[in-house]
């Protein structure tokens, strides 16, 4: 364990989670569906900061564990009387469904950061530019399940998806030189397919549990 890259580490992550919820609603507070989305994919960033860790135990319970917490009390079901929620927009337990996501992530993958970030990647960046572009452009709304999507906000999706997981892999080539190689396309097509499919059919802010696992899934199967 090293102590001052652990620390500077969740220094960071706090600060910058911080300053995204202090611009969240003090320069987005007349737009709550924007407000929140832009909460769901700046946090995502996070998992640029994931190498800095060097315990299980600080990443997944001082630095993730938490936010599960602040996440309840800051939604719609807080036996706390909070205003200003973060979650207040749309699914009430969004937020809180991430951190859960990222805390299992966090404690089950924390010697393969880069597995890490493929999930957060999947609910941060492809599920929020589902619900922004569908919002914005979508025309063609399907609903299987009792949640309204659009045919826009999936190809958005599946694209983003396909751009941030490569970046991920890169990024942890570069500085941990591992994975040794992204030759493979599969790696990044099919756990960018199967988390669009997922997302599309779950209902109620489940994606962001179902669509995290579902793209950490398909690349580690797809390793074996």
């Amino acid at each position: 364990m090293n102590f001052d890259t652990d620390l500077l580490g969740l220094i960071l992550v706090y600060s910058y989670v911080i300053l995204v919820l202090i611009i969240s609603e003090k320069l987005l507070k007349n737009k709550l569906f924007f407000s929140r989305k832009f909460t769901h994919l700046m946090v995502g960033n996070i998992l640029f900061l994931l190498p800095l860790f060097t315990s299980k135990e600080v990443m997944a319970l001082l630095v993730a564990f938490p936010f599960v917490i602040i996440t309840f009390l800051m939604s719609n079901y807080s036996p706390i009387n909070i205003s200003n929620r973060i979650s207040s927009s749309g699914h009430g337990l969004g937020l809180f469904y991430y951190a859960i996501s990222w805390t299992v992530l966090a404690y089950v993958f924390f010697d393969q950061p880069y597995v890490i970030a493929i999930g957060i990647a999947a609910m941060s960046y492809g599920d929020g530019f589902a619900s922004l572009i569908g919002k914005k452009f979508g025309k063609h709304e399907y609903n299987i399940f009792g949640d309204t999507k659009t045919i826009e906000g999936s190809l958005a999706m599946f694209l983003v998806l396909i751009a941030m997981i490569w970046i991920v892999l890169n990024f942890y080539i570069v500085v941990i030189g591992y994975p040794p190689s992204i030759a493979n396309i599969w790696l990044i097509l099919l756990p960018a397919f199967f988390a669009t499919v997922v997302e599309a059919i779950t209902p109620k802010g489940l994606d962001n549990l179902t669509t995290c696992f579902v793209a950490v899934a398909i690349y580690l199967i797809i390793l074996l």
